[in-house]
């Protein structure tokens, strides 16, 4: 049986509210970085203050998803379409609380002055953020194909974060006196790698919504 017109209507405001939620969580991860590069240690509150403004949005979005599930029953690919939401939901929540702990360690890089900063860290964070972005589109599009393209892109930003940290490691021992800041941003690298993780997590929920397949652990479907 068709569902309602009640139930796609839901569904399109479900979608817009996770295209707001990310263009959130887009702005939160770049503004966090942003304050590492240029020494913004003030932006650490900014961030979390806006940080709630998502967790709120996933609420929402968790409690809207419960409600079509009590009201019309969805079943195949409806109710794929319903469980996908909750986790993007869910996933873009932890991104948010990603940006946080970055400004975070920001705050801390700045308490030490000048650091030779990695140029390819921006090159890095463009890139997750751009999977990110993607993943969100093609779950709007229902576009596997695309999907299946972003997980493969995880291996960029893993090439990226293996390269950044090999940097990092060298300035610690090259300039003793820069391992507290070095440690801060080991961990905000480690951070944006994590950004690219739950990209690909969303990719692959877009991937499970469109054809019913489970990729998220290969080598157990062999």
């Amino acid at each position: 049986m068709r569902m309602t017109t009640h139930f796609v209507n839901e569904m399109e405001l479900l979608h817009r509210d996770i295209l707001s939620m990310c263009s959130t969580v887009e702005e939160l991860i770049h503004d966090a970085v942003d304050g590492l590069q240029n020494g913004r240690s003030e932006l650490a509150e900014e961030v979390s203050s806006r940080d709630r403004e998502v967790d709120k949005w996933d609420i929402r979005i968790e409690e809207e998803c419960l409600k079509i599930l009590a009201l019309y029953h969805p079943v195949a690919n409806d109710l794929r379409r319903v469980a996908v939401v909750m986790k993007i939901a869910a996933e873009l929540e932890r991104v948010a609380d990603i940006a946080v702990s970055i400004a975070e360690r920001s705050a801390g890089m700045a308490e030490h002055g000048a650091y030779p900063m990695p140029g390819r860290l921006n090159e890095m964070t463009q890139e997750a953020l751009s999977m990110l972005h993607d993943s969100i589109d093609a779950f709007v599009e229902q576009n596997s194909a695309a999907a299946r393209i972003i997980c493969q892109r995880d291996e960029i930003v893993d090439d990226l974060n293996s390269e950044l940290i090999k940097e990092v490691v060298d300035v610690m021992k090259r300039r003793p006196e820069l391992v507290e800041p070095s440690l801060h941003l080991f961990s905000v690298i480690r951070h944006v790698e994590r950004v690219a993780d739950h990209a690909t997590n969303i990719a692959e929920d877009v991937v499970y919504l469109v054809e019913a397949a489970i990729i998220r652990h290969p080598r157990l479907h062999r």
